[in-house]
């Protein structure tokens, strides 16, 4: 080796100890302490209204009136480690794994749909895994794959993302192709999410303006023609479920069945609920009581005031996660925080909306509350994540 070469090798060497020097240090730096609180206070919380909600169904299906709770606490404490330790992680290693990320998101929904592999659970299958004991969606895994590509990809376009050969087609093609999968399961409020996690993701990253307003005008008036056409009869699909959702009394014995249960749990909580634990409802009357359905529980026990104070607690936790992505060092990491703040912020509306009456059923579960291991654990990791880019929020310059 030459002198020459053993002086660039010393070059890159000392080149590269720097920026693995600077990239612990940016890893080092404070959490941000509000985000952190309202996580740990949702997390502890919804473990105590999924004992609440669950203990009874648990004691009539297990015999052991803990069951779910026991299993939630356990992927709860895996997923509060892993949440911690990705907060003092450089979220930029997240770039090299963004494109693994969203191909193994693909392929495990590939497979789930494949006949004989997936894990079929009333009328849909959306599960992998090892019997009834170890089960996970791989949706969950295509949320974080899409949010961590999508950031990847977009934050290096910038003016790119005002064409449409780079800026709209290769998104719209991958959203395309994750819902598509999802659809096949089915899995419809998985594929809302997604496509719309990715939508506000385009959105942020540079999308043309007018592009956004004919997406949202162009959903709404779908949606609209659609009930119309339910109305007259032309549309025969998921009729029911249209129908169910305007007048879900006209069958509460059957079809609607779990709505109008759910009616009757909000309503019977009143302004201060009936008190922690003691829920009537949950004692096998509401279906999905301590899965879809557990915020009905909550507005039951803890009545409106408790169910205000839980979505206010949302309410703070999505606000402080958009201020981390206004503060954030970089592009990549706004557009993380951006995803999983999204997705968070959808998952809730929609459920709650679906709970409520508001919307039609989507089969979707609220954050931190309903029963899911994977899901809970998946989530706090996400937490991590926003965590890690807080960390390397700049300090402001005194003066």
């Amino acid at each position: 080796m030459t002198q020459k070469e053993r002086a660039e090798a010393l070059r890159r060497r000392r080149s590269a100890e720097k920026l693995e020097r600077k990239s612990r240090e940016a890893a080092q730096g404070t959490v941000d302490m509000p985000f952190l609180l309202l996580t740990l206070l949702l997390t502890g919380v919804g473990l105590v209204m999924l004992f609440s909600a669950s203990f009874p169904a648990a004691y009539y299906e297990t015999g052991d009136a803990a069951y779910y709770f026991k299993r939630q606490l356990i992927f709860a404490l895996l997923g509060l480690a892993a949440m911690f330790v990705i907060s003092r992680v450089n979220y930029q290693r997240w770039r090299g794994m963004a494109k693994l990320l969203l191909g193994l998101s693909i392929f495990l929904l590939v497979l789930v749909i494949i006949p004989g592999v997936g894990i079929t659970r009333n009328g849909a299958t959306r599960w992998l895994g090892f019997g009834e004991l170890l089960t996970f969606q791989p949706s969950e895994i295509a949320k974080l794959g899409v949010i961590v590509f999508f950031a990847d990809s977009i934050s290096k376009k910038r003016e790119k993302m005002l064409t449409w050969r780079y800026g709209v087609v290769p998104y719209v093609a991958i959203l395309g192709v994750v819902g598509i999968f999802m659809l096949l399961e089915p899995h419809l409020s998985g594929a809302i999410l997604i496509v719309g996690t990715g939508a506000v993701m385009m959105a942020v990253g540079g999308m043309q303006g007018w592009l956004i307003g004919v997406g949202v005008g162009g959903v709404g008036a779908v949606a609209v023609l659609f009930i119309k056409l339910v109305d007259a009869g032309v549309i025969k699909y998921n009729a029911d479920r249209i129908l169910l959702w305007r007048d879900p009394w006209s069958d509460a014995g059957d079809a609607g069945y779990q709505i109008c249960q759910s009616l009757i749990a909000i309503g019977s909580g009143g302004l201060l609920g009936v008190g922690l634990g003691k829920s009537r409802q949950k004692f096998l009357y509401l279906p999905e009581r301590h899965n879809d359905c557990i915020f009905a529980i909550v507005c039951e026990e803890l009545g409106l005031i408790g169910a205000c104070v839980i979505m206010l607690i949302f309410v703070l936790l999505i606000i402080r996660g958009f201020w981390i992505a206004l503060h954030a060092k970089d592009r990549f990491g706004a557009l993380l925080v951006v995803g999983v703040i999204t997705q968070v912020a959808l998952q809730t509306f929609l459920n709650i909306a679906v709970v409520t009456g508001l919307i039609p059923a989507t089969g979707i579960s609220l954050p931190f509350f309903s029963y899911g291991g994977t899901a809970l654990a998946l989530q706090l990791v996400e937490m991590g994540i926003v965590m890690s880019v807080s960390r390397q929020i700049p300090a402001p310059r005194n003066g």
